[in-house]
């Protein structure tokens, strides 16, 4: 057994496995190029500053890249990596005990109420993903992300800046549709709630 075990390793498979493993490197190093802005991006609006988002976005790469075998190539290479990026952001955050927030999906404690009560925040804007999108919020937009649940920052940020659609968010988040649908409803809520607070917050300084 041995003997042929040696004899299958010729220099020419070797030199062939060699080969592959500098295509895939190749075609890694391509993919890092195309999509390292957009990865930054995302992990600036998911973690609010720059040395975060940096950390984040090549520990995900090199998560990726430890794992490019597992790569299915008919999944977009931007979503997969956006699920390994949401999974290492959940990892830290549940690391990080003072990084817990009140989660809108669970019912708000109404000392012994049978009924649930969960927060809801009026509506009262349109579109809410064009505001998102609009450059000259860009700060208040920001501010607003960080103060959200990392889950409904997340959902916000994977559909309405980056424009995934609601089964791209559910695989990379690994939750269902509905909880998807829900977070971005009441996320988005929240955040024109707060993006009008820190405008009124900036009006009132600006009239000081």
């Amino acid at each position: 057994m041995a003997e042929m075990i040696d004899a299958a390793a010729t220099p020419q498979s070797l030199a062939g496995a060699a080969q592959g493993q500098v295509e895939r490197r190749h075609e890694f190093d391509r993919l890092v190029q195309r999509y390292h802005k957009h990865a930054y991006n995302i992990a600036y609006r998911m973690t609010g500053n720059h040395a975060d988002a940096e950390d984040l976005t090549q520990e995900a790469f090199v998560r990726a890249f430890r794992f490019f075998g597992n790569y299915r190539r008919d999944w977009p290479f931007d979503n997969w990596l956006y699920k390994i990026m949401s999974n290492l952001f959940v990892d830290d955050l549940r690391r990080k005990p003072k990084a817990r927030l009140q989660s809108l999906d669970q019912p708000l404690d109404m000392g012994g109420r049978s009924d649930d009560v969960f927060l809801e925040i009026p509506d009262a804007a349109s579109n809410p993903e064009r505001m998102v999108m609009s450059d000259e919020l860009d700060e208040h937009i920001q501010r607003a992300l960080n103060s959200l649940p990392a889950d409904f920052r997340m959902t916000v940020v994977l559909a309405d800046i980056e424009g995934m659609s609601y089964e791209e968010v559910s695989a990379a988040m690994r939750c269902s549709l509905g909880t998807v649908r829900s977070r971005l409803h009441r996320g988005r809520k929240l955040l024109r709630q707060k993006i009008s607070q820190f405008q009124m917050e900036r009006k009132l300084a600006e009239a000081n």
